[in-house]
């Protein structure tokens, strides 16, 4: 059993670092640089923003749980004390746009049914131009 000294040594911990970051920025990137996006795009980008939340607060717990196992004070100073609550704010970020960008999507696609279903429903009764 292999039996590291630091988890900033291993390599989860920096594939956790680089897919927390690269990956919702270049995200916001291509929402921010697109001029015309689909609904289904910016919905699966959506859940997809969620979801590296998920992952992110899974890995912190396991990083935490690998803190202790290692003689590192570092380790602890970031993983185990209270200092790992700043740590939890990125992921809580990207589940906040994730959720807000899901609830944009679904805001507007009721908004636009509501007024087909109106426009289909209407009568001639109540049609102003009639």
């Amino acid at each position: 059993m292999h039996v590291s000294y630091s988890v900033f040594t291993e390599t989860r911990f920096w594939v956790m670092v680089a897919v927390s970051v690269v990956l919702p920025f270049s995200i916001y990137g291509v929402l921010i640089a697109k001029r015309a996006i689909s609904r289904f795009t910016v919905l699966v980008l959506g859940f997809t923003l969620v979801a590296i939340a998920g992952i992110d607060v899974f890995f912190l717990q396991r990083l935490a749980t690998l803190a202790n196992a290692t003689p590192s004070l570092a380790d602890n100073v970031f993983f185990v004390s209270e200092v790992r609550v700043a740590l939890y704010l990125l992921p809580a970020l990207f589940a906040g746009l994730g959720i807000n960008v899901i609830s944009h999507v679904l805001t507007t696609h009721l908004t636009a049914a509501e007024k087909r279903f109106n426009e289909e429903h209407a009568g001639p009764a109540t049609d102003p131009e009639r």
